[in-house]
């Protein structure tokens, strides 16, 4: 209003006394603009972050350009040494001879790399790749099947079971509706395929 910097009405005004209620106006929009600025300030703040994040992950994407058999190999047993069944079947307290190649997840990303590995590098057909689906109560069997046999290609006919209900080594991990498409089984009724992954993670385990 007077057309000075606020400075020399620092200095004019320092010796008046502002009544109660004009110091509370002010300390009220102090902390409003205080307020606004920090909520200003954050959004931004998760703005760029989420864009950095993005920018990263494209950057490293971008690096990955092809996939050769080799590579598959690696990723395959990698993958199975991390979710495949491995303990020896123990019956009546006998190890047995023969042993499956069974490979357990709930993402489908990862189901698919691992049947990639299977088909393309273990030559495996799909007529001896089975499934199994477990499920929870609130789930529809046919649904979720139908949801594994898209993103799968396993034939309808190679699902063998629908189990209802959590594991026991599952219980108490997670939230029961996180996996929206159930957890599918694969199965390959092949000990020297099995073995065979084994020699595979074995090698792996030499650069450890």
């Amino acid at each position: 209003m007077l057309g000075v910097p606020k400075s020399t009405l620092s200095g004019w005004l320092s010796k008046f006394a502002l009544p109660p209620a004009a110091r509370k106006r002010i300390s009220n929009r102090v902390r409003r603009g205080s307020a606004l600025g920090l909520i200003r300030r954050n959004k931004h703040q998760t703005t760029l972050a989420r864009e950095r994040a993005e920018h990263t992950r494209r950057s490293a994407a971008s690096k990955i350009s092809s996939l050769s058999r080799r590579e598959l190999l690696l990723i395959g047993s990698a993958l199975y040494w991390a979710e495949g069944y491995k303990r020896v079947i123990v019956r009546n307290g006998q190890a047995v001879t023969h042993h499956p190649v069974s490979f357990t997840n709930s993402d489908s990303i990862l189901v698919k790399m691992f049947l990639r590995f299977l088909r393309e590098c273990l030559l495996v057909p799909d007529e001896k790749i089975k499934a199994n689906l477990r499920i929870f109560p609130h789930q529809k069997g046919h649904a979720i099947q139908r949801y594994w046999q898209l993103q799968t290609g396993i034939s309808s006919k190679n699902f063998s079971r629908i189990y209802t209900g959590m594991s026991q080594s599952s219980r108490g991990k997670r939230p029961f509706n996180r996996l929206s498409h159930g957890v599918i089984q694969i199965r390959v009724a092949n000990t020297p395929l099995f073995h065979t992954i084994m020699g595979y993670i074995a090698g792996l385990q030499k650069f450890v």
